[in-house]
């Protein structure tokens, strides 16, 4: 999972990539990866230990791709970085390739810093501010009903109570308007024209943004080179298919992109062989779900078919995420036909394979 979760056991660990760059910047520096395109690499206080952050130079100024956490030691890394590798030049833009906080954290920070404007997909702006809007107010309901289902116990379920609005604690004041992007776009970044292409799954309208002059793309959490990003079902949208989504946008992607681009992930390294890395993602995810169908031979609870999708064990910190992603895999073979769901007197859904008679 690209979000500080469990990595699936199907993932392939990015076989067959090249690494022109394979050292990263420490704290404070930045290493050019492609004309005008600097990489730099924001500390994160968790399993996943780093978010990369992209400055594109903007005439005088920096374009600057995703922010990192709403924290004072990541706000004391972008200082370093503005007055070194970025020359003290102002920040003309920001843009934030989804709403996951490790990425729009301190984009209200920037943005009102440098009177810049924030650019975004619509789905993932007004996401971000529907989130922020919870912050201090009580955990609705519906969410326990959610997660009593998934097999949680009372003591996890308080857990969820107490934690809900944490989203907030890690993302300052979003600006209160916002650019737009759309699939398709072209925006201009120092004169060149980057093509903003959108996939769907690991949020509801992520953006890559590809500069075709020279085959550059900034893929966010959409394509990663080591591990494979979360896809979850959340509690506003329990019968939701994101990894529908998040497959046919892989399979999208496959038609887009030229194999010689050189993708600039989120996290781990800048690499080549997008296409082998795409065949990687989509072949996890169809190796997990047949692994999950004959983890449910017998019926199961969502909290039960961790082991069948999670490479290692699901601790409190990412229980929610785990439960997220196993439920997003269900409901994928539920749409498919190729599994059932039952609701107990208890409120908890047990999952069990069709017989290949009442498969799809």
């Amino acid at each position: 999972m690209a979000d500080g979760g469990p990595a699936t056991t199907a993932d392939p660990g990015g076989r067959g990539l090249l690494y022109p760059f394979a050292v990263p910047p420490a704290s404070g520096e930045a290493v050019e990866v492609a004309s005008g395109v600097l990489w730099m690499r924001l500390a994160m206080p968790m399993a996943l230990d780093h978010i990369n952050v992209y400055a594109v130079r903007d005439g005088d100024g920096w374009t600057l791709v995703d922010t990192g956490l709403n924290l004072a030691s990541t706000q004391a890394e972008w200082e370093a970085l503005l007055a070194g590798p970025l020359e003290g030049r102002p920040v003309s833009r920001v843009i934030c390739t989804h709403m996951h906080p490790d990425h729009i954290g301190l984009a209200g920070w920037l943005c009102e810093r440098f009177h810049a404007p924030l650019a975004m997909t619509r789905l993932e702006y007004v996401t971000a501010r529907m989130l922020l809007a919870d912050t201090g107010r009580p955990a609705p309901e519906s969410g326990a009903v959610f997660y009593r289902a998934a097999g949680w116990n009372e003591a996890q379920l308080e857990s969820y109570r107490r934690d809900f609005g944490h989203f907030g604690r890690a993302v300052a004041p979003m600006p209160a308007g916002y650019v737009r992007m759309r699939e398709g776009d072209r925006v201009t970044i120092g004169g060149a024209d980057w093509r903003v292409v959108v996939g769907e799954g690991h949020s509801p309208e992520h953006a890559c943004l590809w500069r075709e002059a020279d085959s550059v793309v900034l893929g966010g959490d959409q394509i990663l080179p080591k591990i494979s990003s979360n896809v979850s079902v959340w509690p506003t949208e329990p019968d939701a298919d994101p990894l529908g989504d998040w497959l046919a946008s892989l399979e999208r992607m496959k038609t887009v992109f030229p194999d010689e681009v050189l993708v600039l992930p989120s996290h781990g390294e800048p690499f080549r062989g997008v296409q082998a890395r795409l065949d990687g993602l989509l072949r996890g995810h169809r190796t997990a779900l047949r692994r999950l169908e004959r983890t449910l031979a017998s019926p199961k609870r969502a909290v039960d078919v961790f082991p069948a999708l999670f490479a290692r064990a699901v601790g409190d910190g990412v229980r929610g995420m785990a439960t997220g992603e196993a439920v997003a895999h269900l409901n994928y073979l539920l749409r498919q036909g190729r599994a059932g769901r039952t609701r107990d007197a208890e409120g908890v859904d047990w999952w069990s394979a069709a017989s290949k008679g009442e498969a799809a």
